[in-house]
């Protein structure tokens, strides 16, 4: 009976374990798929970041992202994460990345090689150097390259969510 036990508690912390892995998995998305991210229409303030773990700029920033998301979690606002690792690598390096920096976000992954096919589309001033942000509501949009403070994020999140 003892036996039957520990088989059972084993089976629920493995299912536990791999429930954790399969909810954080990121999905993996073409541009296609990936662009109606990009034009949500309602009263959400998105911030869609264009990241990489090897990005020694991105992996600076990304504090501060989770904390606006963290912060605003109850409002409408979606902190969105585009990974531009490379898919070979996501369970290699960007789940490690991802478990030992504490990402809570949600993460996509963008496998899509010929960004001069879409780097337009996500906003024609973008040269296609990482960290890159887009922060919109509705047809209200603002796009940067480079990297955003807290302080920087809180504000625009304050001025759209009024």
């Amino acid at each position: 009976m003892r036996f039957g036990v520990i088989n059972i508690t084993g089976l629920v912390i493995i299912w536990l374990l791999s429930s954790y892995t399969h909810k954080h998995q990121p999905k993996v998305l073409t541009f296609d798929d990936f662009e109606p991210h990009l034009h949500l229409q309602n009263d959400t303030t998105y911030l869609v970041n264009f990241w990489a773990s090897w990005c020694t700029p991105c992996v600076k920033e990304l504090p501060a992202f989770e904390r606006i998301g963290e912060e605003y979690r109850h409002q409408k606002v979606k902190v969105l994460l585009v990974s531009l690792d490379f898919p070979k690598q996501i369970e290699s390096r960007l789940l490690p990345f991802l478990e030992n920096n504490k990402i809570h976000s949600e993460v996509l992954v963008l496998n899509d090689p010929d960004a001069n096919k879409w780097i337009d589309k996500v906003d024609p001033a973008w040269s296609g150097s990482i960290p890159a942000t887009l922060i919109y509501q509705m047809g209200d949009r603002t796009f940067r390259e480079g990297v955003y403070t807290y302080e920087e994020l809180k504000q625009i999140v304050e001025q759209k969510i009024k």
